[in-house]
């Protein structure tokens, strides 16, 4: 049962594949903005999927984060997603991202329960018109 404070932290080393040279997100060999907010986004996914009945999970609907400081390649790094609302379907973290330093960035994620088999049918419909 999702409940609102429920906590899940992930974690992650900053290497040559989550660059935002490797992103192509940026110039530069540190920590990819679209990375830490992958992180962030698997820390929510984790915290629900882990409460949800079987054939449920979710999928994220709205970020809005701050990268506040590089992280360079060689150095540890975590997200924590804190569930800070519930309305119906649709859930609020609070996320934050640090590295062995301290804070790199924070904000707010949301995400939608869906029903898997339902969504999926849904999206592959695209492909045929229906």
């Amino acid at each position: 049962m999702l409940e609102i404070g429920m906590t899940q932290e992930v974690k992650a080393t900053v290497n040559d594949t989550n660059t935002a040279i490797a992103y192509g997100s940026g110039g530069v060999r540190v920590f990819a903005t679209p990375a830490m907010i992958g992180l962030m986004e698997k820390a929510a996914l984790e915290l629900a999927d882990k409460v949800l009945p079987e054939g449920q999970t979710t999928v994220g609907t709205l970020v809005n984060v701050k990268h506040t400081a590089a992280t360079p390649v060689g150095m540890a790094v975590s997200a924590k997603a804190e569930l800070v609302e519930i309305d119906g379907k649709r859930l609020v973290f609070k996320v934050d991202a640090m590295d062995e330093a301290g804070s790199i960035g924070s904000g707010i994620h949301e995400r939608f329960i869906i029903v898997l088999e339902k969504f999926l049918k849904r999206a592959e419909g695209k492909l045929t018109g229906k």
